[in-house]
C-alpha cells in the first residue's frame, strides 16, 4: 500500500479517536462540574461567591425623642452591650470597666484564635473617622441585618443575628443614641478577615423587609428570652463547633476563650446541678452586677460591668427565662486546669469529668 494511503488512513483513525476522546473528556467535565454544583448548593451554597444577601438602603430617617435616647442609652450601656465592644477598657480592674471618654469609639477585638484582625468600629459621629457621614438606615443594616455602610459583609461576632430579633423601636432608639454620642476623633485599622472564613460569612446575613416587634414585658419568660437573645448570653455559654452552637448544649457552657483578661471557660447557666441550680432571683442580681459569686471572682470575659446598668425587673425575668432552659449536665470549673471535654468537644476545667 502507498506510503501516502497508509499516512492518509492512520491520519483520519487519530482524528476520530481524538475527537471521541475530547467528547469522553467534555462529558466528564461537565459530571464533575454538575457534581460539584450539587456539592456547592447542598453544602456552603453560593453566596461566598455571589456575595451577600442585601436590601437596598432607603431614605428613612429616625425621629430623636427624649423617650428614645433615654431607651437607646439603656441598650447602648446595658443589655445590647454595643458600648462592650465599641469601647476602650481597663483590663488592669476586675470586669475591665470601659474607659470613660472611649464609648462608642471603636476597638480591635481583644480575643485569640480570631480569623485574622477584628476591629469594632468607631461609631461616634466623627464624620472623618467614625460614623458621622453613615445614613440611619446604613446603621440600621448594619446592626441588624450585618451588612456595612460600605456594602460589605459584618463578621458575625458583631451579633447582628441576635439583632435581629430587636424589634423596630428599639433599633429607633439605638440609632438615635448613637447619633448623639461625643464625636471621637479615633481611626482605627480595618477588619481583615482570612481566606476562607472572608467569603463563608458572606452566607449571614440577612434582609429584614417586615416589622419586628418586641414581646410583651409583662410576659416575664418572653421578654426574658427577647433580653437575653439581645444580650447573646447564648453565644458565650453554648459550644459552638464550625461556628455553628452545638445542638443539645444550649447555655451548658464552652471551652476555653482566650483574651485580654486572661482565659476562662463560660459556665453552664442551665439549672442543672452541675451549673447555677443553687441560685436564686437575689444571688443572679448579685452575680451579673458584681462578677462575684459570694466572694469567687468571675472572670472579667463576663461583662458583668454591663448588669449595672440593667434594671432589676428585666435582670428578673432574664432570671425567670433561663429557668425554662433545658438542663444539661456539664461541668465547667475554671478553678481546675483544662482538660478535653467529650461533651463540648473543647477544653475546660474539669472535661474529663463529663
Amino acid at each position: 500500500m502507498p506510503t501516502g494511503v497508509v499516512n492518509s488512513l492512520f491520519a483520519g483513525i487519530r482524528g476520530r479517536v481524538t475527537k471521541k476522546l475530547g467528547r469522553i473528556l467534555g462529558m466528564g467535565l461537565a459530571v464533575l462540574l454538575g457534581l460539584a454544583a450539587i456539592g456547592i448548593t447542598l453544602t456552603i451554597g453560593w453566596r461566598p461567591f455571589i456575595g451577600p444577601k442585601s436590601r437596598a438602603l432607603t431614605s428613612r430617617k429616625f425621629e430623636a425623642t427624649p423617650p428614645r435616647l433615654e431607651r437607646g442609652k439603656y441598650l447602648f450601656h446595658g443589655i445590647a452591650g454595643c458600648a462592650e465592644c465599641h469601647s476602650r477598657h481597663d483590663v488592669s480592674q476586675h470586669g475591665a470597666p470601659v474607659l470613660a471618654g472611649t464609648e462608642g469609639g471603636g476597638e480591635e477585638m481583644p480575643f485569640d484564635g480570631l480569623p485574622g484582625r477584628i476591629v469594632a468600629s468607631n461609631i461616634t459621629p466623627d464624620k472623618e473617622t467614625g460614623a458621622g457621614s453613615w445614613s440611619d438606615d446604613q446603621l440600621a443594616r448594619a446592626i441588624r441585618e450585618g451588612i456595612g455602610h460600605d456594602g460589605r459583609t459584618l463578621f458575625p461576632m458583631m451579633p447582628y443575628e441576635n439583632y435581629r430579633k430587636m424589634s423596630d423601636e428599639d433599633l429607633a432608639s439605638v440609632v438615635v443614641y448613637v447619633r448623639a454620642l461625643p464625636p471621637i476623633h479615633r481611626e482605627l485599622p480595618r477588619t481583615e478577615v482570612i481566606f476562607p472564613v472572608k467569603y463563608l460569612i458572606r452566607s449571614v446575613p440577612q434582609p429584614i423587609t417586615s416589622p419586628v416587634k418586641a414581646p410583651d414585658p409583662s410576659d416575664r419568660t418572653e421578654w426574658g428570652k427577647y433580653l437575653v437573645t439581645l444580650g447573646g448570653c447564648q453565644d458565650c455559654h453554648t459550644p459552638h463547633e464550625k461556628g455553628q452552637p452545638l445542638a443539645g448544649m444550649e447555655f451548658a457552657g464552652s471551652g476555653v476563650m482566650k483574651g485580654a483578661w486572661g482565659e476562662a471557660a463560660p459556665a453552664n447557666i442551665t439549672f442543672d446541678p452541675s451549673g447555677i441550680s443553687y441560685y436564686d432571683e437575689s444571688l443572679f442580681l448579685q452575680v451579673i452586677r458584681t462578677g462575684y459569686v459570694g466572694a469567687r471572682p468571675l472572670s472579667s470575659m463576663m461583662p458583668f460591668n454591663l448588669g449595672k446598668n440593667i434594671a432589676d425587673n428585666d435582670l428578673k425575668a432574664i432570671f425567670a427565662y433561663l429557668r425554662t432552659v433545658p438542663q444539661v449536665k456539664h461541668r465547667v470549673d475554671n478553678s481546675l486546669p483544662p482538660t478535653q471535654c467529650k461533651l463540648c468537644r473543647g477544653k475546660h476545667g474539669a472535661g474529663d469529668q463529663n
